[in-house]
């Protein structure tokens, strides 16, 4: 009676292990961990799903058997820096995703570079046809590992026909351990840790 629930309590045990060892990593259809050559050659988390950037391009059908495409590229603005603190330069830049529809979204995503690969993180969407400024280390002194996207919006109000011209900063700090990225306030008087 005692082995069927030693079995079981192995299982749960590896079970649990794998999702603490490869829980918020990047995986393929087979479930493996998938740790890429470059930040143009890494997995990233755009709304939920896993893309995959071969030479800096994912193309994947919209739905199966549909002639629509999702296209994510590599759009730049590239800011190495070292983002987890652990003496290795990381990438911060941006992605374009397009869905078949009109709009192009932009979002800032960061690679970072383990001794095993680059860990793509996922993606922080800063709007529908905007236009990109720079990415840059937040000047705050206050701030450990932010950085800032700078770029142009409409104002509120405003159709997509209108050309992009309200300056916006969007101040992030990636958690290295989900990857996910957190909002930062500009002029916080505390430390960002």
């Amino acid at each position: 009676m005692k082995k069927p629930y030693i079995v079981l309590a192995v299982v749960v045990v590896l079970l649990v292990a794998g999702y603490f060892v490869f829980g918020s990593n990047p995986m393929n259809e087979n479930g493996v961990q998938v740790l890429g050559t470059s930040d143009k050659n890494a997995t990233y988390v755009i709304d939920g799903k896993s893309v995959t950037l071969v030479d800096g391009l994912s193309e994947v059908e919209a739905a199966p058997g549909s002639a629509s495409k999702i296209i994510t590229r590599y759009f730049g603005n590239e800011l190495k820096y070292d983002l987890n603190s652990d003496g290795r330069e990381d990438v911060v830049f941006l992605l374009t995703q397009t869905t078949g529809g009109s709009g192009t979204f932009f979002y800032a995503v960061a690679a970072l570079n383990t001794p095993a690969g680059y860990v793509g993180s996922d993606g922080y969407l800063l709007g529908d046809r905007i236009a990109p400024q720079t990415i840059n280390v937040s000047p705050n002194p206050n701030h450990k590992n932010v950085i800032v996207v700078n770029y142009a919006d409409r104002n509120p109000g405003e159709p997509m026909t209108v050309s992009p011209s309200l300056g916006k900063s969007a101040y992030l700090k990636l958690d290295p351990e989900t990857r996910q990225w957190g909002i930062v306030v500009p002029d916080f008087e505390g430390e960002s840790r």
